[in-house]
């Protein structure tokens, strides 16, 4: 069973841009835009691909520290304000071969607007 409802798997295979975010060796926070992360119902993941991406910082910190968050929001509707979202925060891989991949492993997710009120959070723990 995955930790993942339907309609947040569904909001995850949308194509919007998400966010990575990393921590570095020397402990400062870095974010960077991702376009390609797509839900591995396999392994109940997020397996995010991007061009070049070894040779990227974000990489590189998941290599050192193994932590990541991700996050992809946007507004279901302007008029009336109904913001949407997800943030999956976890244990990262970062896979070279066969194809270069980061693999976040959700432990904590919180999403907003996905299954209904948009200012309804819905926020849990895996462990």
């Amino acid at each position: 069973m995955s930790h993942f409802t339907e309609k947040e798997q569904e909001y995850l295979a949308s194509g919007l841009l998400g966010r990575l975010a990393t921590v570095g060796a020397d402990g400062t926070p870095h974010i960077a835009p991702v376009g390609m992360a797509a839900y591995n119902p396999r392994l109940d993941t997020l397996d995010i691909s991007g061009h070049d991406l070894p040779s990227t910082k974000k990489f590189r910190d998941i290599r050192i520290t193994g932590r990541a968050a991700f996050v992809v929001d946007d507004l279901a509707s302007v008029v009336p304000w109904r913001p949407r979202g997800i943030e999956v925060r976890g244990r990262a891989e970062a896979i070279e071969e066969p194809v270069p991949l980061l693999r976040l492993f959700p432990e904590r997710i919180v999403a907003w607007g996905i299954d209904g009120d948009s200012f309804e959070r819905n926020s849990r723990s895996i462990r």
